[in-house]
């Protein structure tokens, strides 16, 4: 008889991608809009996004947030690259309405960026943080005294 839970691969990705469905909004409105209370909600929005990350992040092995990671950022220059042609030009050269590929594309990079930072930032975490629940080092050393003096 096996002791281990089964799980469904890959069925943490729903959190994936509505964090950055909520980072794309969030820099959508805020490219097109200068209202302080739009600015705000997508203020709100990205902050969903970054809990959905911290909960993803939460659920993953360090090495499929490393991978993520650096998928996310070469992703992330790849788009970066129509920047450089121009979003204008490369909507001209598509077809369809060009101010709605051009809100698209800024969309796009902006839900890129931010999810790419987000898993850059939680692999940091895990890499360099403390897990949960351990005590201080100096508390470590105070309950664990091995002093060369005696107590007898």
């Amino acid at each position: 008889m096996h002791d281990v839970i089964p799980t469904i691969l890959g069925s943490d990705r729903l959190l994936l991608a509505v964090s950055f469905a909520c980072f794309a909004v969030a820099g959508a409105t805020n490219t097109i809009l200068d209202a302080t209370s739009l600015t705000l909600g997508a203020t709100a929005l990205a902050i969903a996004g970054v809990y959905g990350v911290a909960l993803y992040a939460k659920r993953v092995s360090r090495r499929t947030l490393a991978q993520l990671s650096l998928s996310l950022w070469v992703a992330f220059l790849a788009i970066s690259g129509l920047h450089a042609i121009g979003l204008e030009t490369v909507a001209a050269a598509v077809p369809g309405n060009p101010e709605t590929l051009v809100l698209s594309l800024t969309a796009i990079t902006w839900g890129t960026l931010l999810i790419a930072s987000s898993t850059t930032v939680f692999l940091g975490f895990r890499e360099y943080g403390a897990p949960a629940g351990t005590e201080a080092t100096e508390e470590q050393v105070l309950e664990g005294d091995t002093s060369d003096y005696s107590t007898r």
